[in-house]
């Protein structure tokens, strides 16, 4: 009986020992994955103020060649095509890439969680007369009408940059589900509940000693939409 309960004690420690190491293991990929995006948001911010400056230029000598208080309706609209093909240089180092088409551009939004790549999405904007959503492959629980309504007209930068954070956090959540019911199936109790946001995850599971079997429920609540973390922890024991 000794000899069993120590190889059991040197079998968690053992366990206890690789877990240790995974979690080092991936706070050390975390942390140049970090390194690595603020490194891409410093050159997309670099590119951002050149691409302006150059188009304040270009629509500037533009607009002194017929008038400076009214540019023509061609140099508004050579100056519209320049902007949208700058845009999408800049964007597709985070992750946003798209193509001019016929009746407007055509946007792919990658999505991805701690280096691993998971969907794609698509959406196609209309330019004439303004701006406006054509078709799209966006999920409908995604707040795509209020984003558009809040960024679309005004600034489409913004309006493309936090529809993807929307998306790459659902992503995320729905990826961390997924990982946590194929992985520990074992420990889990019954099915693991989750919403089609995937911002609110319930399950149960045992703890079990050589006398009783606690049994835990486990809720978690994501808060912020454009987040992947939970914003509130519920753990109860009955």
């Amino acid at each position: 009986g000794v000899f069993a309960h120590l190889e059991l004690l040197e079998a968690q420690a053992y366990e206890a020992a690789v877990k240790q190491e995974e979690m080092e293991q991936q706070e050390e990929k975390l942390a140049r994955l970090k390194a690595r995006v603020q490194e891409l948001r410093l050159q997309r911010d670099k590119l951002r103020a050149k691409v302006d400056l150059q188009q304040k230029e270009q629509l500037g000598k533009e607009g002194a060649v017929s008038n400076p208080a009214q540019p023509s309706a061609r140099a508004v609209l050579e100056w519209k095509i320049k902007s949208l093909k700058a845009m999408l240089q800049i964007f597709y180092l985070t992750g946003i890439s798209g193509k001019l088409s016929k009746r407007g551009v055509c946007f792919c939004i990658s999505t991805a969680y701690e280096g691993t790549y998971l969907d794609s999405y698509h959406l196609d904007l209309l330019t004439k007369p303004e701006v406006q959503i054509y078709r799209h492959s966006i999920p409908i629980f995604i707040p795509l009408q209020q984003i558009a309504k809040k960024y679309l007209q005004t600034d489409i930068r913004r309006f493309l940059s936090v529809l993807s954070d929307h998306l790459n956090a659902y992503v995320g959540r729905r990826y961390q589900a997924d990982q946590l019911q194929e992985h520990f199936s074992g420990q889990i109790k019954g099915a693991l509940q989750r919403n089609s946001l995937c911002n609110l995850l319930v399950f149960n599971y045992n703890v079990s000693t050589e006398s009783k079997t606690f049994p835990f429920n486990v809720r978690l609540v994501y808060g912020d939409p454009c987040c992947s973390l939970p914003t509130k922890v519920v753990i109860s024991c009955t």
